[in-house]
């Protein structure tokens, strides 16, 4: 993450300086946590390129895969030693991931690789399932950011968070893998 001054006020450890794409990344920032058990980890990273059936291009692509799927799935494989038994893993991932809820087509690159970093949840709940660690697939919601252009028919990210937070807290083995939207609906795959 790259530090902002919102951050920054926050008064939390920040890591900087890595780019969770680069190959040696996930272990770099291991190696800097190591002195650190995790109760939640929560993979909140996102690029969204706006793209049609005429924009489509295979760079846009990789670039919004290698940050929404690929990343998180290698940077949880790299922490793996940090987590323990009773730990959360925690994929912040779209609605626009849904195959049954898309309705409205384009936005390729940022729907396929929510769509696979959903599929790797699922296949994280499974074979975290014996160590104990549960996994969480949510959306968001609609949050009123600069990612969503401060979309006016969005919620707050104070509202949104308060919903993650409350499905994090519920998230146990026996709930790991479902995919849900921050208010609590179970989404469609």
């Amino acid at each position: 993450r790259t530090p902002s001054p919102e951050l920054e006020q926050l008064g939390v450890r920040i890591e900087a300086g890595l780019d969770l794409t680069d190959a040696g990344a996930g272990e770099e920032l291991r190696r800097r946590l190591a002195d650190l058990s995790l109760d939640v980890l929560i993979h909140n990273a996102g690029r969204l390129e706006a793209d049609s059936l005429e924009s489509v291009e295979a760079g846009g692509l990789r670039r919004q895969f290698e940050v929404n799927a690929v990343a998180p799935l290698l940077l949880t494989r790299a922490l793996l030693p940090l987590l323990h038994p009773g730990s959360k893993l925690v994929l912040i991932t779209s609605r626009m991931g849904s195959i049954a809820d898309n309705s409205s087509g384009g936005y390729y690159g940022y729907r396929m690789s929510k769509t696979a970093l959903c599929m790797a949840g699922k296949s994280l709940s499974i074979d975290l399932q014996p160590r104990g660690i549960a996994v969480a697939i949510l959306h968001p919601g609609m949050v009123s950011t600069r990612m969503t252009g401060f979309t006016p028919s969005g919620i707050s990210p104070e509202t949104s968070v308060q919903g993650l937070m409350q499905r994090i807290d519920e998230l146990s083995l026996a709930s790991s893998g479902r995919f849900r939207h921050a208010n609590g609906e179970e989404l469609p795959w």
